[in-house]
C-alpha cells in the first residue's frame, strides 16, 4: 500500500497499453485478468468501476459481485466491503465518520467467502490482478480516516497488495476532486464536486485501466454534447424499482457505430443523484475527457429518494440492505438492475441516436 502525493495538473502520466476494440486493436488482450490457474475474463469489452461515498460501497459491491468481468475499481471516501453487515445502525456506527469506529475484518471476510462459496460473487482467482485505487482526503468528516483505512486494509486481502494505490494525504473533504470544477475542494457542499486542482477520475482511471492516450482538450460543454440521458426503467425492468427514473451515458463519438468499446460505471454519491444536482456529476466529474479519447463509454446510474419504505431519503446506493438481504451480491437488485444497463448500451446508444 502507498501514499501518493498531489500531481502538477499539467503532467500526465501515460501507461503502455494497445487501444480498444473500437477501430482499433482490442485492449481486452492487454487489459483482461488472468488468474493463477489460467482462468481468463471475457475479451470484451474491459468493464471497470468507480464510486464517491455511498458510490465507493456501490462499487466495490459490484466489483466483487462480477470481478470475473471487472478489471479494477476506484474507490473514493468509501469503507470495508459489507461493513454494515445490513444494518443501518451498524452503518452509521461503524461505516461513516464516527472516529471509534470498530470493524471486524474477519467477519467480513467470512460472509465473502460464504458469499463466494455460494456463488453469490466471483470466485476470488479472478480478484488476483484486478487493480483498486483509494482516495479519502483529510479533511473528509462524513467517512472518518479509520473507515476508510479499513477499506485499504481489507483491499489487501482481496486483491494483490502490489495492484493497490492508497492516496490519503490529500486536504480534501468529502469531494469529488477535480482539476478545475466544482465548488470548494475543503467543505463539502452540493453538488459535492470538488476544484482541488487533482484530476481524481484521471488518476484513478489510469491506474485501473492503464489508459493509452491523453485525454481530450475539448471543453466540458463540448463534451457534455456526448452526454446521453436515457430511461432506466426500460432496461433494468423490475430492479429498477430504487432507481431514479433517468440516467446518462457517455458516449465518444468513436463508439456511436462500434459498441465493443470498453466501458466504466460512475456510481455517485449520497445527495448527488439527478433530483439533487442534475447533470452535474456526469458533466463535471472529469470522466469524460479521458474517455473521449480513449473510446471508453461511462455509464453513470442514478438512484432516487424516498421517504417511505425502502427508505432512502438521501438517494444513497444501497449499502446497508434496504432493498433486500441480498444487497451486496449478484442477487442485490441495485447490483442486477446496474448490470442490465451495463448490457443494454448497444440498444441505449441505438435508440438514443
Amino acid at each position: 500500500m502507498k501514499n501518493f502525493t498531489l500531481k502538477q495538473a499539467c503532467f500526465i502520466s501515460l501507461a503502455s497499453l494497445v487501444l480498444t476494440a473500437c477501430g482499433n486493436p482490442s485492449a481486452a488482450d492487454g487489459a483482461k485478468n488472468s488468474a493463477p490457474d489460467g482462468i481468463e475474463k471475457p475479451q470484451q469489452p474491459v468493464l471497470s468501476v468507480s464510486g464517491l461515498s455511498s458510490g465507493a460501497y456501490m462499487a466495490m459491491q459490484f466489483h466483487l459481485a462480477f470481478s470475473e468481468k471487472v478489471v479494477g475499481a476506484g474507490l473514493i471516501a468509501g469503507g470495508p466491503y459489507f461493513c454494515a453487515q445490513g444494518s443501518i445502525g451498524i452503518a452509521l456506527q461503524n461505516c461513516v465518520a464516527n472516529p471509534d469506529a470498530t470493524i471486524d475484518l474477519n467477519a467480513l471476510a467470512a460472509t465473502i467467502e460464504d458469499y463466494q462459496q455460494s456463488g453469490k460473487l466471483a470466485e476470488s482467482k479472478y480478484n488476483q490482478n484486478d487493480k483498486v485505487w483509494l482516495l479519502h482526503g483529510t479533511l473528509d468528516t462524513r467517512i472518518n480516516g479509520v473507515v476508510a483505512d479499513q477499506l485499504a486494509l481489507q483491499a489487501e486481502t482481496l486483491f494483490a497488495p502490489e495492484n493497490i494505490e492508497y492516496v490519503n494525504d490529500q486536504a480534501f473533504a468529502h469531494v469529488m476532486p477535480t482539476l478545475e470544477s466544482g465548488g470548494s475542494c475543503v467543505e463539502s457542499a452540493s453538488p459535492f464536486i470538488g476544484d482541488c486542482g487533482y484530476d481524481a477520475a484521471g488518476e484513478l482511471l489510469k491506474h485501473i485501466t492503464q489508459l493509452p492516450m491523453p485525454k481530450s482538450t475539448k471543453s466540458i460543454k463540448a463534451l457534455s454534447q456526448q452526454l446521453l440521458t436515457f430511461k432506466q426503467g426500460d432496461y433494468a425492468g423490475e430492479h429498477a424499482e430504487t432507481l431514479g427514473e433517468s440516467a446518462y451515458l457517455f458516449v465518444p463519438q468513436s463508439c456511436k457505430d462500434n459498441i465493443n468499446c470498453d466501458i466504466h460505471i460512475s456510481f455517485h454519491g449520497c445527495n448527488q443523484n439527478a433530483e439533487a444536482v442534475g447533470d452535474e456529476y456526469a458533466k463535471n466529474a472529469g470522466f469524460n475527457a479521458w474517455a473521449d479519447t480513449n473510446n471508453l463509454i461511462v455509464l453513470y446510474p442514478q438512484t432516487k429518494k424516498s421517504a417511505f419504505m425502502p427508505l432512502n431519503p438521501q438517494a444513497c446506493w444501497d449499502w446497508w440492505g434496504y432493498t433486500g438481504e441480498n444487497y451486496a451480491n449478484k442477487d442485490g437488485k441495485q447490483i442486477q438492475a446496474v448490470m442490465a444497463l451495463v448490457n443494454s448500451i448497444p440498444t441505449i446508444i441505438s435508440n438514443t441516436k
